[in-house]
Order: structure tokens, then C-alpha cells, then sequence
């Protein structure tokens, strides 16, 4: 970036990259709290921590296109704050919840309001960056916002759920005082001015071409949420399926999921930054994602050859595979700049949330193979049916460096 961009796309930068940590931070944090939180409340932990996270990958679907269809009907500023604003009080509030029902009705509260960060900070920072320099923007979003998980995992090791979920809280409210001196897209302005149809789902499907775009870049993000909600997130029970020594509770000896997470978000931060600059130097958005879908085909091997490995050596395969699907900034850029001003917010806001979304069939065909094939085997067929649509993402998707933005879809 240069050295003289302008002190409000600076901001703008700052304000997306810190909501996207907080994002983030309450994303994973969930995911290690679930346990020790409904052992609290005195709650089945495995039927209802699957309840909870069924609804919050419901809210995140829902408000994917809610915020969406704001983003480029009422301004990129409106999302942006307006989902900071709603997932920090529900996190406030998760610290509170005393009973089930509570507990899931905020959780879906908290998946509408981590659905629309991120699609809105990287359209408002993508339109309001040059068309040579957006990638250096959009890289120090996903770089600093991923790595909210680690610290994440580092207090749900160190304090109580409860007060982790208010510390996310408190981030989130804390960000809110930056908003000053952040402008909108002087792009959405410029559309305000038009007649076209704005934040129209319909719109996105309106044509092959559209429909093309659009698909290619939800089917290119599945690896990412099956490499960290499944191979990462499950690594325990994935570490007795290689043969892993128990101990006396039944449990395998040193594996923990939040370390994993926190291994692989590392790694997701260092290949966020890598992939980032290698798109920029390089002047490919492509080229990039097939050296990084590569990658993570052959840390997923890795990874499910094993046989009675050590803990330690499986961490740092989790770390591998974090480096592998660090993609994940250039594909919301791609989103991003694949579509018009008036569906631009609509599609980057709802691309991530479908490709997060597609766990849950992933899932349901991994637990439908598991008792024919053995939890390895099965994660192996499931993998490799995400490996596949992501190449024919890729395979269907224009190069999108250096595009010009300004324009419409009609």
C-alpha cells in the first residue's frame, strides 16, 4: 500500500479489520465454550450443543441475506456497524442466558449479527481503495480478523464462560467509538443517484453469467469450513479413529480441540497475510487459489494417513491446514469484485455465510457414510467431494485482479 493513502481508508481498514477480529473471537469462542457452558446449565452437552450450533449457523444464513440486501439498499456503513452492534449485545447477553431455550434464541440473534462484518467491511474498503491496491486492504482485514481465534482460545483456557462471553461484548461496544471519521463508499453515493435494482437475491440469478459467479465463489470457500468444523473442531475424536492411546477416562492422551483451533487459526492468520501479497505481486487473483487449494488437498492427506501419531505432530498438521485454507481473504475479495456496486455488498456479505452454511450438509453426508466407511474414510470421500467443488469454482471463475469497480449489474 502506499504511503500516502488517505487517512479515512486507513480507518475504514482499522474499523473492518477490528470488527472482523471480534467476529471471529465470538465465532471460535463459541465453539470452545460450548461444553463448559452447558455443563453449567446443567444441559446434555453433545444433542444440545449441536442445537446451538444449527441455530447459529441459521441466523448467520438468514442475516447474511438481510444485511446483504441493506448493504447496497441503505449504505456499507449501515451493515458494518449496525452488525458490530448486534452480535457485541448478544454476546453481553450469552454471558447472562440461565436455561436452554435463552441460550439458543440468542445464539441465533449473535449468527444474524456475525453474518453481515465482514461482507460489508471488505465492500466498503474494496470501493473505496484503488483498483492496484484493494488486495493490501482486504489482506489486513482477514489477517487481523482471524486472529481473534487465538485469543479466543487463550481465555476460554483462562476464565470463566461467562466472562469471556462479556469480554467479546465489550470489544465489540469498544470498536463502535471508532466509527467516527469512517466514510461511506463514494461508489454506493454515486448509486444512490441511479435507478437500478439494489440488494435484489433475485438479481444474483437473473442470468448464467451471474449465477456462474456467484456459485463459483460459494463452492471455492467449502474447504475452509470443512477443514476447521470438522477435521479441526473433531480432532480428539478423530485422533481415537488413528489409534491414538486413551487414557483412563476414555479420551485420547493430549488432545484438546481448542488447541487445534488455535494452531489452525495461526496458521489461517500467516497464510491469510501470504496469500494476500502473493495475489497482489503476482497481479492474480486465480493463480493464487489454485496454489492454496493445492495445498490444503495435500495437508488434508497428511493429515488423514496418520496412524497412532503424536499429539504435538498433529497440531502442528492443524496448523498446516489453517496455512492451507488461508484463501479465505481472497475469496471474499473475489466475491467482492465480481459484481456490480448495486449486488456488491449482497454477494460478498452472502458468500462467506452460504460457504460456512455448506458444513451442514458436509456433515450430515459424513455422518451418513461413517458407519459403512469408518470415521477416516468418510472424512477422506467428503473431503475430497469439497476439494472437487472448489476446483469447479475455480474452473468457472474470471480473474478478478485489477478490475474496475464501478460499475452496475443490469
Amino acid at each position: 500500500m502506499a504511503a500516502n493513502t488517505p487517512r479515512h481508508i486507513w480507518i475504514a481498514i482499522l474499523v473492518a479489520a477490528l470488527g472482523y477480529f471480534v467476529d471471529v473471537f465470538d465465532l471460535i469462542l463459541f465453539s470452545v465454550l460450548r461444553t463448559s457452558s452447558l455443563e453449567a446449565l446443567g444441559q446434555n452437552t453433545e444433542n444440545n450443543g449441536l442445537l446451538l450450533i444449527n441455530l447459529q449457523m441459521g441466523g448467520m444464513l438468514v442475516g447474511g441475506i438481510l444485511w446483504g440486501m441493506l448493504g447496497d439498499k441503505r449504505g456499507r456503513l449501515s451493515v458494518l456497524f449496525g452488525s458490530i452492534l448486534l452480535y457485541s449485545l448478544a454476546n453481553i447477553a450469552n454471558g447472562l442466558v440461565t436455561d436452554l431455550t435463552t441460550y439458543g434464541v440468542v445464539r441465533f440473534i449473535a449468527g444474524l449479527g456475525l453474518a453481515g462484518e465482514l461482507g460489508a467491511g471488505i465492500t466498503l474498503v474494496s470501493e473505496l481503495m484503488s483498483k492496484e491496491n484493494r488486495g493490501y486492504g482486504t489482506m489486513l482485514i482477514a489477517t487481523v480478523g482471524v486472529s481473534g481465534a487465538v485469543l479466543a482460545t487463550y481465555m476460554a483456557e483462562h476464565f470463566d464462560w461467562r466472562t469471556c462471553y462479556f469480554a467479546g461484548g465489550g470489544l465489540g461496544l469498544t470498536l463502535l467509538a471508532l466509527r467516527i471519521g469512517v466514510h461511506e463508499s463514494g461508489l454506493f453515493k454515486k448509486l444512490e443517484e441511479e435507478t437500478v435494482p439494489r440488494g435484489s437475491l433475485r438479481s444474483l440469478f437473473a442470468n448464467w453469467n451471474g449465477t456462474r459467479r456467484y456459485l463459483a465463489c460459494i463452492f471455492m470457500g467449502m474447504p475452509t469450513w470443512f477443514v476447521v468444523g470438522l477435521l479441526v473442531s473433531f480432532l480428539p475424536e478423530f485422533g481415537r479413529a488413528m489409534g491414538m492411546p486413551l487414557n483412563e477416562q476414555g479420551q485420547v492422551e493430549g488432545l484438546q480441540a481448542a488447541i487445534a483451533l488455535r494452531y489452525c487459526y495461526i496458521g489461517l492468520t500467516l497464510g491469510d497475510f501470504v496469500s494476500g501479497a502473493m495475489s497482489q505481486l503476482i497481479r492474480s487473483r486465480k493463480q493464487v487459489l489454485l496454489i492454496f487449494f493445492i495445498l490444503t488437498a495435500c495437508f488434508m492427506t497428511l493429515y488423514l494417513v496418520q496412524q497412532n501419531p503424536p499429539a504435538e505432530w498433529m497440531y502442528w498438521i492443524c496448523g498446516l491446514l489453517g496455512f492451507g485454507v488461508g484463501f479465505w481473504a481472497i475469496l471474499v475479495t473475489v466475491a467482492s469484485e465480481s459484481f456490480g456496486t448495486n449486488l456488491r455488498a449482497l454477494a460478498a456479505t452472502t458468500v462467506p455465510n452460504f460457504a460456512r452454511g455448506a458444513l451442514v450438509p458436509l456433515t450430515a453426508v459424513f455422518v451418513a457414510l461413517k458407519p459403512g466407511l469408518g470415521q477416516i474414510s468418510a472424512a477422506a470421500t467428503v473431503g475430497t467431494m469439497a476439494m472437487a467443488m472448489a476446483f469447479v469454482g475455480w474452473l468457472m471463475l474470471p480473474e478478478t485482479f485489477g478490475k474496475d469497480l464501478n460499475y452496475t449489474e443490469k
